[in-house]
């Protein structure tokens, strides 16, 4: 088992190495310059298509856009936001957080242009039905030819959709939460347990289809994300007194060699805190890796651009909102500075610092909810890459793999799970992010399309 952890772990490395950073980062800034900052241009328009403004029942498309940004954040706003933050501070500080909201704000383009793409080259399965997402876009966008590379990132989906990370720190909060706590005995029995009962869960919602998937996160997610945002509130307002300090240590510790203990830091490299923080922040919104691209194409719209501006709110709720949120919380408590804790468990000491008795509990809710629909999107992410790779008969075995991956995830380590969905998802990120790159410029040519044909009715 060590050695396939060891395995698993460098091959994680190695796929996060400085030929993606450069792709994602850099790609995404080039996108961002190449549309002359759109995401922070039209934020109120995004806006105003996110409420239904514009929204026509009869446009092509299965979900809202509500429900689109919905369904994609409940696979983003999960344990990334939770665990992903406190990793990313346990590891290197306060500093990694500022490299996440760079990979935010860069994000924000990367998202608009995909999921644009997704709705731009919307293909048809087997079944004739209309799909959107990267293997889509790649095959309809840049022709046959340029097939092998949907098929690469269908493979690399099969897993990285798998939901063994949220799993494995779902179950690590009811353990240190509520069991122990509460004086009962954890172990490999009550993990199975926690796992069986996920089973069931999962079961119900995403056998029922995307309409069943969009519908429950549609109410979930905007709830859960209240109450987190009113519990953090608590503990800034308790702790208001070394706020500032820690949100000036942010930036601070950025561009710093050692880590919060004074430690040579990977190396004594900055460019290491810079790549955690960004590897952490991807893992969080996704951006780039082409998962929500799959939710977006799935929209009742017949304009690209305003899925685009839709899909771009994603990363600015989910790194720069939910993240700064709890890596703030993680920070004020001082928690991580006195214990060992990691993940989720990092988190938890937090609130129960913060709220002695009742803080916990409230954030296993949040976490429950924010796990447990992110189960239900990933269903669906997988189930399109089966459905493209081995037609759409065949889509439904896949929801039976990744159940059964419900069981390993609550049964094995933090840091095998962590790693071998890093690695995936990096993998998914180089066909993504090549199409876009190659496509960008007709995005761009279908951005002025649109706001001239909006200026005309004069409806902006």
């Amino acid at each position: 088992m060590e050695q396939l952890n060891q395995l698993i772990s460098d091959f994680a490395s190695y796929a996060w190495g400085l030929p993606l950073l450069i792709l994602l980062i850099g790609g995404g800034l080039y996108l961002l310059i190449l549309s002359k900052f759109l995401p922070f241009r039209y934020l109120g328009h995004a806006l105003q298509v996110l409420r239904g403004k514009y929204d026509d029942p009869n446009d092509a498309g299965e979900i809202s856009h509500f429900q689109a940004l919905t369904t994609a954040l409940s696979s983003t706003i999960g344990m990334g936001n939770i665990a992903g933050v406190a990793v990313a501070i346990s590891i290197g500080g306060p500093g990694a957080v500022f490299w996440m909201w760079i990979s935010a704000v860069v994000g924000m383009s990367t998202k608009f242009f995909t999921s644009t793409l997704a709705i731009m080259y919307r293909g048809k399965d087997s079944h004739g039905k209309i799909q959107g997402g990267p293997m889509y876009f790649i095959v309809e966008g840049l022709g046959k030819k340029w097939k092998p590379l949907a098929v690469f990132f269908s493979l690399c989906g099969l897993v990285g959709a798998l939901p063994v990370f949220n799993v494995n720190q779902l179950t690590q909060a009811i353990n240190d939460i509520l069991l122990v706590p509460n004086g009962v005995e954890t172990g490999f029995s009550s993990n199975l347990i926690i796992g069986i009962v996920l089973v069931v869960i999962t079961s119900v919602v995403i056998l029922g289809g995307l309409n069943r998937i969009s519908k429950v996160a549609s109410k979930l997610v905007p709830s859960m994300v209240l109450l987190y945002f009113v519990l953090v509130l608590f503990i800034l307002i308790v702790n208001y007194d070394v706020v500032p300090k820690y949100f000036v240590m942010i930036f601070t510790d950025a561009f710093a060699a050692t880590n919060y203990k004074g430690d040579s830091f990977l190396g004594g490299v900055v460019g290491g805190l810079i790549l955690l923080g960004i590897r952490r922040g991807a893992f969080s919104n996704e951006a780039g890796i082409g998962t929500a691209p799959m939710a977006h194409g799935a929209a009742k719209t017949n304009e690209p651009v305003r899925e685009g501006l839709v899909a771009m709110l994603g990363p600015a709720i989910d790194t720069l909102l939910v993240c700064t949120l709890t890596a703030l919380a993680i920070l004020v408590t001082g928690v991580w500075q006195t214990t060992d804790a990691n993940g989720v468990s990092l988190t938890a000491s937090a609130f129960g610092n913060a709220m002695p008795g009742v803080g916990k509990y409230l954030l296993l809710i949040c976490i429950a909810v924010f796990s447990i629909s992110s189960l239900f999107s990933y269903s669906y992410y997988g189930t399109k890459c089966m459905s493209f790779l081995c037609g759409a008969d065949n889509k439904h075995y896949y929801n039976y793999i990744y159940i059964a991956s419900i069981i390993m995830g609550a049964t094995t380590s933090l840091a095998m799970m962590i790693n071998l969905i890093d690695g995936f998802f990096a993998l998914m990120a180089i066909p993504t992010m090549t199409a876009t790159l190659i496509m960008a410029p007709r995005v761009i040519k279908e951005i002025k399309s649109y706001f001239r044909r909006l200026h005309e009715s004069k409806d902006v």
